[in-house]
């Protein structure tokens, strides 16, 4: 039991680690020098705010008892009656409330007031994501995803990845279009940073995965079931997460050679993002096959996915809504094509003789957490722009929100000049957008 402990400290400190640092250095990157702070500073305030948060009503309302969409709020405030040998599995559920809320800030580069942010982060967490994990982790009876829809989902694809795109895409739609775009060319000013983001993050995830056993049985009364359940599913889990990413690069840069020329490095980490949402709801409910075709389906659907905006309108910087959306769809609906009786579900999927009930039962977890998601975002963000607005001005927004918003700029290219200033800023032609249009055939960016 001890070395359960021991795996569940690891666990969490990964899940951290995904957001602080990989998090704000994957999209740090993909930032233009004028931005790449503010990019950063979001996901550090996102761990901040939403912490604490967490601990003071979120761990109540998602894991304090019955309720259909959440728990009472002040059954566990401020860990009221959970004893510290338990604070372990509230600072894991923690790290899960922060990573959704800061996959969001991508989506929005260069152009959502830091003030907005700071009130969005506590009010989005208490109304939506906090509800949205008792409904999909808590899993009593009465819980409504897993509880009476019963759909499966082993560690996030609908409470974090659908739930973050969905609020991503309706602030990008609130906000409207960055100045300038899609004309100007916003191409990821450091893809370095980028590329050692994605790599942080693929580990991370590891902890995000792998830690989200859930025992049928204590360690006190039967050691010996704890612990074939422990090795049997950690290894499923971490095989699946592992396999699914692989085929999601493979996917990625063959639609992305088919449909620009070039297999990018940009590619090759986007690609490794859209395997790991892919697998997350599945990975202890598939086998090996199910991952490598979740993994392969996702990496080319999401590659396909990330030019729409181009064709619809919506200016998703990053595409949060391209990758963690469309990829938590495709992983969670395939869930019910894929899964076998003998993973964490018990449940046999389409391809197991198992009919459409599991598939349907997926769907209807997508469509709740859509619907619940796009919902009570929209009122949240329209309450913000109608208040203290959502957007940074004009002029500040060309400037750069490096110096409107924190009086600094990354980068001091200055020469012979002492710390503390705040420079000038790298080329305009730098860029925040993930990807330019599909007129560009430069940088080997998709459209």
């Amino acid at each position: 039991m001890d070395g359960y402990y021991a795996f569940m400290l690891v666990a969490t400190a990964f899940v951290l680690m995904m957001t602080v640092p990989a998090l704000a250095l994957f999209y740090g990157g993909m930032s233009r020098s004028k931005s790449v702070l503010n990019m950063m500073m979001m996901s550090f305030v996102a761990a901040a705010v939403v912490g604490i948060l967490y601990v003071a009503v979120g761990w109540s309302m998602g894991f304090g008892g019955d309720g259909t969409f959440f728990a009472n709020p002040f059954e566990l405030l401020w860990l009221d009656g959970v004893t510290t040998d338990n604070y372990i599995y509230v600072m894991f559920q923690m790290t899960f409330a922060i990573i959704t809320a800061a996959l969001i800030s991508g989506a929005v580069a260069d152009r959502l007031k830091f003030s907005a942010w700071l009130v969005f982060l506590p009010l989005w967490a208490v109304i939506v994501y906090f509800p949205m994990a008792h409904m999909v982790f808590s899993c009593t009876d009465d819980s409504l995803i897993c509880g009476r829809i019963g759909a499966q989902d082993y560690a996030g694809g609908t409470a974090v990845h659908i739930n973050a795109g969905v609020a991503a895409l309706v602030l990008v739609l609130l906000l409207g279009k960055r100045i300038g775009w899609p004309k100007d060319q916003m191409r990821p000013h450091n893809l370095t940073l980028t590329m050692l983001g994605a790599g942080m993050l693929w580990l991370g995830w590891y902890g995000f995965n792998v830690g989200s056993i859930v025992f049928g049985t204590t360690f006190d009364e039967d050691p010996d079931a704890f612990l074939a359940q422990f090795y049997s599913e950690t290894g499923r889990t971490f095989a699946n997460t592992t396999l699914a990413t692989f085929a999601a690069i493979l996917g990625w840069l063959l639609i992305e050679r088919l449909l620009h020329g070039k297999a990018t490095s940009l590619g090759a980490a986007s690609g490794i993002v859209a395997g790991l949402v892919a697998i997350t709801p599945a990975a202890g409910a598939v086998d090996i096959e199910g991952a490598v075709a979740i993994g392969l389906v996702a990496g080319a659907v999401c590659a396909w996915a990330v030019g729409l905006k181009y064709k619809l309108g919506y200016d998703d910087s990053l595409d949060v809504v391209g990758v963690h959306l469309v990829g938590g769809v495709v992983g969670t609906v395939l869930i019910g094509v894929f899964s076998t009786a003998d993973g964490a579900g018990g449940v046999d999927g389409l391809l197991h003789g198992g009919g459409f009930g599991s598939l349907g039962d997926q769907v209807l977890g997508v469509l709740v957490a859509v619907a619940y998601s796009g919902v009570l975002t929209t009122v949240i963000a329209l309450a913000i722009k109608y208040t203290i607005g959502l957007r940074l001005d004009p002029e500040d927004e060309v400037n750069g929100i490096d110096l409107a918003e924190h009086g600094e700029s990354a980068y001091d290219l200055h020469s012979g000049t002492s710390g503390g200033g705040t420079g000038i800023l790298a080329s305009s032609t730098a860029s925040s957008s993930a990807r330019p249009s599909a007129a560009s055939s430069t940088e080997g960016a998709n459209a």
